[in-house]
């Protein structure tokens, strides 16, 4: 059978979405081996993400390296494969998740609910229906503070508005 059919049924074999990445993992002397041959495995980008450190990831995001740790202890991010030595490599699929916690921290969603959606996200399909409305039930909240976030500005350019007017005539009013 020649490579090229080779990787055809092997990608038919496998459902690489439904896959963690710490169960796919190819030995680094046979994937140098066939990138020498100008042979990218079908998973692999031509960029592939690969030995990408804590240190990288903290430096990418601007989140230090404590709060990686923490996130993947408590389950905000799921576990990241690690080298033989113990070191975190991060993947594509890593990076992903660590973006999806850094942006719903800054949205304000609850360490808990991030689990919650972490650990429905890992079982399957089946749970799609209740991650939709932890999201829903999150834009609703932060619909919500966005509303009163407005009432705050609309205030604060009410104020604004009326000391630049003093500034300029030397009067300070409040009326319209």
């Amino acid at each position: 059978m020649k490579f090229g059919n080779f990787l055809k049924v092997f990608k038919k074999a496998l459902d690489l979405e439904q896959t963690p990445s710490a169960t796919i993992q190819i030995e680094s002397s046979l994937r140098q081996n066939l990138k020498k041959q100008g042979i990218v495995l079908f998973f692999e980008s031509k960029k592939a993400v690969s030995d990408v450190t804590i240190k990288d990831v903290s430096e990418k995001y601007q989140i230090s390296q404590d709060t990686l740790r923490y996130y993947e202890r408590i389950g905000v991010i799921p576990k990241v494969t690690r080298t033989s030595g113990g070191i975190r490599n991060y993947q594509e699929d890593d990076l992903g998740w660590v973006e999806l916690a850094i942006c719903m921290r800054s949205a304000g969603l609850a360490v808990e609910s991030i689990i919650e959606y972490v650990k429905l996200s890992q079982q399957g399909d089946e749970t799609i229906p209740a991650r939709l409305q932890l999201l829903v039930e999150q834009k609703e909240s932060l619909n919500e503070q966005k509303e009163k976030l407005q009432k705050a500005l609309d205030k604060l350019d009410y104020k604004i508005s009326r000391y630049e007017i003093a500034v300029k005539t030397g009067k300070l009013s409040w009326e319209d």
